[in-house]
């Protein structure tokens, strides 16, 4: 390969993988990249499935991706809402809650020079 090219595979081997309340997270570093799946079951809830592990009283980090299927509400703190949808490419600053909305779960992809390593991490 290339020098300065790199790849990881999120299937194969990740370098991290997190469980949580109805869902998982697989992340990767590539270069000074982090690049991180997330898995989120119907039923997925930040401030119920991540709150008692991050410790703040809503979401602390930035969110920059690209939801590949089902669908999610965010609330922020200051009450402004959002509804993603596969497809949808996103950014959502720090101060939010986040839930899968119906029946199907929800994955995405989110890329983070940093605040995705700190997403389901005290």
């Amino acid at each position: 390969m290339a020098e300065g090219m790199n790849k990881k595979n999120l299937d194969t081997s990740p370098d991290e993988t997190r469980t949580f309340g109805h869902g998982e997270s697989k992340l990767v570093g590539v270069g000074d990249f982090k690049v991180g799946r997330g898995f989120f079951e119907p039923g997925w809830k930040w401030s119920k499935d991540i709150k008692h592990i991050a410790g703040t009283e809503s979401c602390q980090v930035e969110h920059n991706g690209l939801l590949l299927s089902g669908r999610m509400k965010i609330v922020a703190d200051d009450g402004t809402e959002m509804e993603l949808e596969a497809g949808d490419a996103y950014v959502i600053p720090p101060g939010h809650d986040a839930w899968v909305v119906g029946d199907e779960p929800a994955t995405g992809i989110e890329f983070s020079r940093e605040a995705i390593e700190r997403f389901a991490k005290g």
